[in-house]
């Protein structure tokens, strides 16, 4: 039978990654998406064993809007799960055990489907709002938490307060990341050692697509009209077929840097021609992982339809 896609969004403070203790064969991680789903999908009873595979990393604190992942689940008789129910009982016992995991759907793919590697390419969207009056002088310890932000955008949005920010600069500067280039410089270290990793071509990837477009808040009430009035919110969309640790977000943290006049554009070309970790200009701040959604996970229909379907 073929496995089952379903689509979640990450939680608040968890990565969707299980971490796995080859020491500690029993270990469940219940602070990873990936570790409650592994449990939650016990409910069903299948008399194989539960091996989700799932289509991205995201780290702790990075949102998943539209995330994937695929598994096999076999009945005793042979008979398929109906994908209705898998949709709603996981719902409803993510639900019970105060988990704010969500599944959209649920369908029945074929077995030379994998939710990573056939997936086309993934859009990533980060978050920003921008003061319209900005603060002048940001050195003093207090002056950005003197702002207004909304308790609704806590931890779900960058908002910045330098007075200067010019949005048309990020839009031009953003263009010369399109296309393939070696992103070594934007690739953060991670504790994860392999061959593949070490190889030249590891850090050589090609973004598709950057959109810069307004965004709006997502607060009600009177929060939302105070919000719109104080800032200007934008929404940077990355997408590509992969990406490097924290590739994203040290690409939006460049631009950040030259919209509010820290760098110049030629500081971002030093760093995508001369690729090195040693070129990373220490004037740059990484964007806070709150900011960033996995906002589309890409297939195409033809590798998601089933012969007998």
């Amino acid at each position: 039978m073929g496995g089952y896609y379903g689509t979640t969004p990450a939680t608040r403070d968890r990565g969707i990654q299980k971490t796995i203790i080859k020491s500690d064969p029993s270990f469940v991680d219940l602070k990873s998406v990936q570790g409650c789903l592994d449990v939650a999908l016990q409910v069903f009873r299948p008399v194989n064993e539960i091996q989700t595979v799932i289509s991205s990393r995201t780290d702790a604190g990075v949102h998943a809007l539209h995330s994937t992942l695929h598994v096999d689940l076999q009945r005793a008789d042979g008979s398929p799960y109906v994908e209705e129910t898998i949709t709603g009982v996981l719902n409803r016992t993510l639900y019970k055990q105060g988990l704010p995991i969500r599944l959209i759907n649920t369908r029945i793919v074929p077995d030379t489907f994998h939710c990573r590697y056939s997936a086309l390419g993934r859009t990533y969207l980060y978050r920003i709002a921008v003061a319209k009056n900005g603060i002048k002088d940001l050195d003093t310890q207090n002056k950005h938490f003197e702002s207004f932000i909304p308790v609704e955008e806590l931890d779900r949005c960058h908002f910045l307060h330098k007075a200067t920010f010019d949005v048309e600069r990020m839009r031009q500067a953003s263009r010369m990341f399109v296309g393939r280039h070696d992103f070594r410089t934007f690739k953060s270290q991670d504790r994860q050692k392999s061959a593949s990793r070490d190889h030249p071509m590891f850090t050589v990837r090609r973004i598709d697509e950057i959109n810069i477009k307004p965004g709006r808040s997502a607060c009600t009430g009177v929060n939302a009209k105070l919000a719109e009035e104080l800032y200007d919110y934008w929404d940077i969309e990355v997408k590509g077929k992969s990406f490097l640790y924290k590739q994203v977000r040290r690409i939006v943290g460049s631009l950040i840097a030259l919209a509010t006049d820290r760098i110049n554009e030629k500081c971002i070309y030093e760093m995508l021609t001369i690729p090195s970790k040693h070129n990373w200009d220490p004037r740059l701040q990484i964007a806070p992982a709150y900011g960033l959604y996995l906002a589309r996970v890409h297939y195409n229909e033809e590798d998601l339809r089933v012969d007998n379907k």
